[in-house]
């Protein structure tokens, strides 16, 4: 079964849920939380909004064997490895085994994330 139909709607009433570091490929612990808008449970494919409290770091470099897009909505992402500066308004579309961060939020940031292939 593909992720559920959804006509447009606030999802201001789905909760926000924390994202442990394995969950996610890398980004997640303290301070890390998510909130699914749409997954397929068949395939784990997923879309949800992923917040980061201002002053959370990541320790790792992120590699997964999966597809992701990522928007951010709001604040900024720095990424350590890199050493660049990723600000609201700006996309990113990542192939299976694409490296980024390690990351440092100074401000807090909210992303929009799509992730498929995952299975």
């Amino acid at each position: 079964m593909p992720k559920p139909e959804f006509e447009f709607f606030k999802p201001d009433n789905l909760p926000w849920e924390p994202v442990a570091a394995s969950a996610t490929g890398g980004a997640g612990g303290a301070g890390v939380m998510q909130k699914i808008l749409a997954r397929d449970p068949d395939t784990g494919d997923v879309t949800r909004l992923l917040r980061f409290d201002a002053g959370v770091e990541t320790s790792e470099t992120i590699t997964h064997d999966f597809w992701e897009e990522v928007w951010i909505l709001e604040g900024e992402l720095v990424d350590l490895g890199k050493r660049q500066t990723f600000t609201a308004g700006m996309y990113a579309c990542r192939p299976p085994g694409m490296v980024h961060g390690p990351y440092r939020v100074p401000r807090g940031c909210t992303t929009l994330e799509i992730r498929y292939g995952t299975k």
